[in-house]
């Protein structure tokens, strides 16, 4: 019986190595994301949007516009771009929430990506020129390349910072029924009125046009946005440990269904779970290791009315 316990520990032991090793490379990728993300971001920032003197949704902005008055206004010189600093400190009191509201390692990745959009605005050179001949093509183009790199930052489980990362920590909160872009695209109007104050029309209109486009790219690479419904058919005879793999890995409830097959008159079991679209290949992991035979049915963006954890970190 000794025996038997210390092979059962054994196996255990080596199975909660093998899930801490996988945790460690999932991490390792999705820092790498983030990475990509930020220097995405940059590239829609410094290269699109900047040269036309238009201005970036959230503290992004606002730091663009603290930068543009010193140079503009006061004539201060400097011999690096200081948007990039100015976008971090105003991030600060973000972090400070996000350290009150939020998961410890969603801080770490959320400082790491602060941190790499700092260092590559400020050392990615703004385009002396624009890109593209027409106005409206260059900020359609800096809206979609931006959009693009916060949506990869956000599915990477972290934040770009800013006015985004007031409204995950919204979001996660349950304080309405809005989306990531959706929120800070209502936050953006008060940034563009200061604009509209010190410029003109046409900046705010184009600046406008940028950020809704930005917001609409990041709600679309951002799965986690939404909402699946999976439908599990499975023929075990007792489910349970399918069901508590589910549940004890990605935290989601489940409904359990007895089904019998029309044409076998073989007894089934269907389970249904409400997942975000980000979990679907981990899930897809979890069905085939323990019923590889199981059939799966995926029904996507669903609307989902009661108690419904929107896990977007």
């Amino acid at each position: 019986m000794n025996n038997m316990k210390t092979v059962e520990q054994e196996v255990r032991f080596r199975e909660e190595e093998m899930r801490s090793r996988s945790s460690w490379r999932r991490e390792c990728v999705r820092i790498a994301g983030i990475i990509v993300g930020c220097f995405i971001y940059a590239i829609g920032i410094n290269f699109f949007l900047r040269p036309l003197k238009l201005y970036s949704a959230g503290f992004m902005g606002f730091a663009q516009l603290f930068y543009n008055i010193m140079v503009d206004f006061w004539g201060i010189k400097t011999h690096i771009d200081l948007t990039g600093i100015f976008y971090y400190i105003l991030n600060i009191p973000g972090l400070i929430l996000t350290y009150k509201y939020m998961r410890k390692r969603y801080l770490v990745k959320t400082v790491i990506t602060v941190s790499c959009s700092t260092i590559f605005l400020t050392i990615i050179p703004v385009a002396t020129e624009p890109v593209l001949e027409e106005i409206i093509a260059n900020a359609l183009t800096a809206g979609l390349i931006a959009g693009v790199g916060i949506g990869i930052i956000l599915r990477m489980g972290a934040c770009d910072g800013g006015m985004n990362l007031i409204s995950m920590i919204l979001v996660q909160r349950r304080k309405g029924d809005l989306s990531v872009g959706q929120w800070g695209l209502i936050c953006n109007f008060i940034l563009y009125i200061f604009c509209l104050a010190l410029y003109d029309i046409p900046t705010v209109i184009y600046s406008l046009m940028y950020s809704a486009v930005s917001s609409l790219a990041t709600d679309k690479v951002h799965a986690q946005n939404i909402n699946v419904q999976v439908l599990i058919v499975t023929k075990l005879r007792d489910s349970k440990a399918l069901e508590i793999e589910i549940m004890g890995q990605l935290e989601r409830g489940i409904t359990r269904w007895a089904a019998n097959g029309a044409y076998t008159g073989n007894d089934e079991r269907v389970l249904m779970v409400i997942i975000s679209k980000y979990e679907i290949s981990r899930l897809r992991s979890i069905v085939h290791e323990i019923d590889p035979h199981a059939f799966m049915i995926v029904n996507e963006d669903v609307n989902v009315d009661g108690h419904f954890l929107k896990k977007l970190t």
